[in-house]
């Protein structure tokens, strides 16, 4: 069956990409041309590891296209993704501008039976507006079946996530919606893959219950951490004592300066508003938005103390700019939020990042230096801060570092090293929680 998949931003590409993979054809559609030339000659908009092999393969297999005439991809589809931005909007909720504008033109070129299938994250009730604008606007009375298919799909591990996921939900309002999704998934039945089937208005429920969730479990560890800092106890003996309750679970039970990305902050903060909007206060979720907003400033001032109490004339050398490895994902990245408040405090920063630097060094800024590799980044500093755990700052030559440094100072904020190591090879070392 022909897909058209609206948008090739993180999650649009990756789902055009995966369902080519599954051997259906698939057209990528979006509205930037130069994106899209750029897609065309193998040239991938974000960094993911694998997406750029599967868009080549699939590509040379004829089973991928790229496009900008959203009008006619309509057209010629039986299921339509609509995987457009939703941003947050100044008074905190998702901002379905985009989403309107594509389902307005899903109407105007409404030829036969399609299936609207959301897979931007999107506030519970989007599926019936959606419906109400493309009832509104059709040129002519097709039938047609909205539904709901969120993705769970965690920067740098994108392509597993898609291919091997956890579970799939899919939110239909009629069998034969339901009959043509599952259809899509088909090949995830040969490794039995849960198929969560349910209505519309719960699966997208379903993907803010779950951010909100996983973030709860963020915020909650970074507060036990500060309580044992406070105690003498260590973080990383709590977290495992708590995780292999299987009731509780290890996953996202690591400390460190908070959560960012383009999913959590953006899905916490909305869910808090579609609640208000229905008369319901989320005081859990709004406290664990509290505790991660909370957070870069708590780690800025664990630099100070490690420094002597004073940020203004020190160099302080940054490990690290993206939310999470494997990623080039700058958005609220509580590496940049330390980044600027170091700067404000007057402090001069040498940074790097292993992927990020070609998009940040386009911007400079006072007060940062942007250096070609880790070891750049240690000359001369007053201390040495990891900020994004990226797997090459795990093996670092303790020695040449201790060499470059002006004070053999380690901030580690993703806890990387051990304590008493760091200390015996001569290191001034702080973490978090331990």
């Amino acid at each position: 069956m022909n897909i058209c998949v609206v948008g090739t931003g993180y999650v649009g590409l990756v789902t055009g990409a995966c369902f080519a993979e599954f051997g259906n054809p698939v057209t990528c559609v979006d509205n930037d041309r130069a994106k899209i030339d750029k897609l065309e000659e193998g040239v991938m908009p974000i960094y993911e590891p694998g997406l750029e092999d599967v868009v080549e393969r699939n590509v040379k297999a004829g089973r991928l296209k790229f496009s900008t005439d959203l009008e006619g991809t309509v057209r010629d589809s039986l299921v339509v993704f609509i995987a457009v931005g939703t941003p947050q909007g100044d008074d905190g909720r998702a901002d379905l501008s985009f989403v309107r504008d594509v389902a307005k033109t899903i109407a105007e070129n409404l030829n036969s039976y399609k299936v609207v299938v959301t897979k931007s994250t999107v506030p519970a009730g989007t599926g019936k507006m959606i419906r109400g604008i493309i009832e509104e606007h059709r040129g002519e009375n097709h039938p047609f079946s909205v539904a709901s298919n969120p993705e769970f799909l965690r920067e740098g591990s994108a392509i597993e996530d898609f291919l091997r996921p956890n579970r799939v939900v899919l939110g239909t309002e009629d069998e034969q919606s339901a009959a043509i999704l599952r259809d899509l998934y088909r090949p995830l039945y040969l490794i039995e893959t849960p198929i969560v089937v349910t209505d519309v208005i719960t699966a997208e429920m379903i993907k803010y219950a779950s951010n909100a969730f996983l973030a709860t479990k963020i915020s909650f560890i970074n507060e036990m951490a500060n309580l044992c800092e406070a105690t003498g106890a260590d973080v990383h003996g709590v977290a495992k004592g708590m995780g292999l309750d299987r009731r509780i679970g290890s996953k996202f039970l690591h400390p460190g300066p908070g959560y960012g990305g383009s999913c959590f902050p953006k899905d916490t903060r909305a869910i808090v508003e579609v609640a208000r909007d229905h008369g319901v206060n989320l005081e859990i979720v709004g406290a664990v938005i509290g505790v991660n907003d909370a957070r870069p400033p708590q780690m800025v001032e664990k630099i100070r103390r490690a420094v002597g109490g004073e940020l203004k004339g020190k160099t302080i050398g940054l490990l690290g700019l993206t939310f999470k490895p494997n990623t080039d994902d700058l958005r609220e990245s509580p590496a940049m939020a330390i980044l600027d408040q170091l700067v404000d405090e007057g402090a001069q920063v040498r940074a790097f990042d292993p992927i990020a630097l070609p998009i940040v060094s386009r911007s400079p800024r006072a007060g940062v230096d942007y250096c070609e590799d880790e070891y750049e980044v240690a000359r001369g500093s007053d201390a040495l801060v990891i900020a994004t755990e990226w797997n090459q700052f795990r093996g670092l030559d303790l020695n040449r570092l201790k060499e470059l440094l002006a004070s053999p100072t380690l901030v580690d904020l993703r806890n990387v090293y051990e304590p008493e190591t760091m200390r015996e090879r001569g290191f001034e070392y702080t973490g978090v929680g331990r």
